[in-house]
């Protein structure tokens, strides 16, 4: 696939970086030249310096053959306008656009980026895609990773197996036996470091983080069963009011009514601005990191932290030193990966990457076949897929037992007609099946052929 990315920083770098490894063409521009030649430097990549949305700079990237654009700078206008370049003058196929003002975005605008207007093929808002990340966290303080398939029936949990789990150390083709109504399925676990895609005879041990596929009903049952009972945040202190934190205390202050925020902002324009939009939460300005302040704002009392500036270091150091102050839980938003792995060290409970969403809805539109949802983990060493099956699939009408799938890929549950199924040796998959599986990075192209259209097919 030949892509052009408009944006050398960390989000089209991290796009780049991941498409760019799976053999496709890629060309990136940006108006820095530091940026573009450290994408030269560092991956197999061309470079282009200039203006995203300018047609000779389009030309250069050759986006006269180029499958898709995407728009990735800093700057929503040169992003629309880059793919509307792209459109009329070089008919890319497929534009995708990074829009961050929300302005653009209201429901009762919603035919803007339409093909009659502005032809955009798909819009990814990082603050709200991050907003409802960190909301679906707050909603499960127990889980380092969650994600929602299938119209939000099946849940994919990242879990870490405590010392008094009941059931580590125990074959997972048992837990069926001891637990055979609950709809959860292993699909893989990360152990030190390694990536295991677990088979039937395999064991959980203390300090394994599963991945769990279940259904939205029995996510609290699925916890339970791992040793997280931890109630949900009633208290919570977010440090930053940018668009994200701004987002997050007005969602909860809608969806919940008994939980109460205060909101700790640097800037005191922006302060007295968010101050004036909530109703209920407490808008405090200064820095997250005085002590005082976040004393001020009953640190010591709080169930979690949520700390979302723009400032990485600021957002890890706010969460040690909630911690250190009596807070409960803290959960870090982290756009530079070198800071990833720090993180567990430093006490972090759970972190976010808007980098990595981002990437996640990209791949989505990127996968070739019937490819619905993705959301990319382990620093891309593996998907979370969901996937809608063909009539000429090669894995419809066989038992799983009988499907030669690769060492690499585990399904963890099927949705046909509104009813999720927990995957056995027994089940045949049908067409129409949306599945929801755990692939590899080796494994992710096997994924793409199982749900593409044969030619057979026409």
């Amino acid at each position: 696939m030949r892509v052009i990315i408009c944006g050398a920083g960390q989000v089209g770098y991290g796009i780049a970086e991941r498409l760019a490894a799976e053999d496709n063409d890629i060309s990136v521009i940006d108006t820095s030249p530091q940026l573009v030649q450290a994408v030269r430097d560092t991956l197999d990549v061309r470079g282009f310096v200039g203006h995203g949305a300018h047609p000779d700079v389009l030309a250069a990237a050759g986006a006269d053959q180029a499958d898709m654009i995407i728009a990735a700078t800093l700057y929503d206008e040169v992003n629309i306008v880059a793919c509307e370049v792209a459109h009329a003058l070089f008919n890319v196929p497929t534009k995708i656009a990074r829009i961050r003002a929300q302005a653009y975005l209201q429901p009762h605008y919603q035919d803007l980026f339409s093909r009659d207007h502005m032809p955009i093929d798909v819009i990814i808002s990082p603050e709200l895609e991050v907003g409802e990340m960190v909301l679906r966290r707050i909603a499960l303080p127990g889980v380092s990773d969650v994600v929602r398939f299938a119209n939000d029936e099946i849940i994919v949990l990242a879990v870490e197996c405590l010392e008094d789990c009941p059931v580590i150390n125990t074959p997972l083709f048992h837990l069926t036996d001891l637990f055979p109504d609950l709809p959860a399925t292993v699909m893989a676990i990360t152990r030190n470091d390694e990536l295991l895609i677990p088979g039937s005879s395999d064991q959980m041990q203390a300090g394994d983080i599963a991945y769990v596929a279940t259904t939205k009903l029995q996510v609290q049952r699925t916890l339970a069963l791992f040793g997280h009972e931890e109630p949900e945040a009633k208290r919570i202190v977010i440090a930053g009011g940018g668009n994200i934190g701004f987002y997050v205390a007005q969602t909860i202050e809608a969806r919940q009514p008994r939980t109460k925020v205060k909101v700790i902002e640097s800037s005191l324009d922006r302060a007295n601005l968010i101050a004036d939009e909530l109703r209920r939460s407490l808008v405090l300005h200064g820095s997250a990191l005085d002590q005082k302040l976040l004393t001020e704002a009953e640190i010591q009392d709080a169930d979690m932290l949520v700390a979302l500036t723009n400032d990485d270091q600021v957002n890890l150091l706010a969460a040690v030193m909630a911690k250190r102050l009596g807070c409960q839980s803290n959960l870090v938003l982290i756009n530079n990966p070198d800071y990833l792995d720090l993180s567990k060290a430093l006490g972090i409970d759970a972190h976010i990457s808007p980098r990595a969403v981002t990437i996640s809805r990209v791949l989505q539109h990127v996968r070739r076949g019937r490819i619905r949802a993705v959301h990319s983990v382990q620093k891309g060493r593996a998907e979370i897929i969901e996937a809608e099956a063909l009539e000429t699939s090669p894995m419809v009408g066989a038992s799983l037992r009988d499907l030669d799938l690769p060492s690499g890929l585990r399904i963890g549950a099927i949705y046909r007609n509104g009813e999720v199924i927990k995957p056995d040796g027994s089940v045949r998959i049908k067409p129409k099946d949306r599945v929801v599986l755990f692939a590899t990075s080796e494994t992710v192209k096997q994924v793409e052929q199982m749900f593409r259209v044969s030619l057979e097919f026409f």
